[in-house]
């Protein structure tokens, strides 16, 4: 089963957040439904990994209330959750339906401020190694997403966003 970054955001949207193991959980039962299949690890790291740097998802740590180390490690040592970020229209994959059912997972409440903050600390990185690394396309991805990002949380980003559209005048 290969998921999208929509898949990922419908999945961990089902329970507000997901650790990276709970994830794995539900897109394996979901594909086990579909047709027996099993996860390829390799693409689905890298759905993940894609899914993160294009904000349809977002690592959030409730324990710190910001984005998480980049080790995956929380502050307490607990797993970060992924959450469905400012870019994802959120899709739940075929066969994903019952997932909560059958896994024994609580629905998550998040603190939207504390997750804001993390997405916005996450797009402020972001933005600074495009800007060191001179990445115009990125630069201009990003700016699109800061418009995303402050229509999903409480954040403003309007010092990020100058800062981008200056580095693509010089």
């Amino acid at each position: 089963m290969d998921a999208t970054a929509d898949e990922l955001a419908g999945v961990v949207d089902l329970f507000g957040g997901l650790t990276r193991a709970e994830l794995e959980r539900a897109l394996a039962e979901a594909a086990y439904r579909a047709d027996g299949q099993s996860l390829d690890d390799e693409a689905l790291e890298g759905a993940i990994e894609t899914a993160l740097e294009s904000f349809a998802l977002v690592r959030y740590d409730p324990e710190r209330g910001s984005d998480a180390a980049a080790d995956g490690a929380g502050a307490d040592g607990a797993e970060p959750l992924l959450v469905a970020g400012p870019t994802a229209f959120p899709a739940v994959p075929d066969h994903a339906e019952d997932v909560p059912h059958i896994l024994d997972v609580q629905r998550r409440r998040l603190d939207r401020e504390a997750l804001g903050e993390a997405a916005r600390e996450r797009f402020v990185a972001a933005a600074e190694d495009a800007v060191a690394a001179g990445d115009a396309d990125r630069i201009r991805t990003l700016l699109d997403i800061s418009y995303d990002l402050e229509a999903w949380a409480p954040v403003d980003c309007t010092d990020e966003r100058t800062r981008l559209e200056d580095a693509l005048e010089e």
